[in-house]
């Protein structure tokens, strides 16, 4: 691991534990094992660090959607999104405790924020392709994306307080997120 990769992985441990306010770029270099002035070097302010990171986690998020079949039903095309992204947050939570903390941050810049939308590009493709099949509700892309989204999050928060989850549990939720945008 390079410094900078050193730094970006401290930060994200450190941020996720502490919170962003409570974490100094002194404490990310600590535990980076690096200088205040390497930090500095790689990442001029800690907005830019955190921009980085979150735009990292975008990218490996956008990653799953590649092995997709797009010759598939928009159901189970909709049913492979959301295991696959619920699947990716599960095996890595610091990845969901970050983005939880700052998916509606000012911190995160509108550029950042536009890189990070390319990682649902394959979902808004399914959606209009099921709304263009008359599959899925004509309702704003946006819109569904924001129920979705809401559902993911929702489940997630629920599935990192329980002591044990029941194996229905995920088809449950994909069951009824898929029952509130069909046709």
């Amino acid at each position: 691991m390079n410094k900078k990769e050193a730094i970006l992985s401290s930060a994200l441990t450190l941020l996720t534990e502490t919170g962003v306010h409570n974490t100094p770029m002194s404490a990310i270099a600590k535990a980076a094992g690096t200088g205040m002035g390497t930090i500095y070097n790689y990442f001029p302010h800690k907005d830019i660090l955190i921009n980085e990171i979150y735009v990292s986690i975008k990218e490996k998020e956008k990653s799953i959607f590649l092995a997709f079949d797009a010759s598939k039903p928009v159901k189970t095309q909709f049913e492979n999104y959301f295991t696959a992204i619920i699947t990716f947050f599960v095996e890595n939570p610091i990845y969901f405790k970050f983005m939880e903390q700052l998916q509606a941050s000012p911190i995160i810049t509108e550029e950042s924020r536009n890189k990070g939308e390319e990682s649902v590009v394959s979902v808004v493709k399914l959606l209009a392709n099921g709304q263009k099949e008359r599959i899925i509700k004509d309702i704003e892309l946006d819109e569904i994306l924001v129920f979705i989204g809401g559902a993911i999050m929702s489940y997630l928060r629920w599935h990192f307080n329980q002591t044990e989850t029941k194996s229905s549990s995920l088809q449950n939720q994909i069951n009824m997120t898929w029952d509130a945008i069909k046709e």
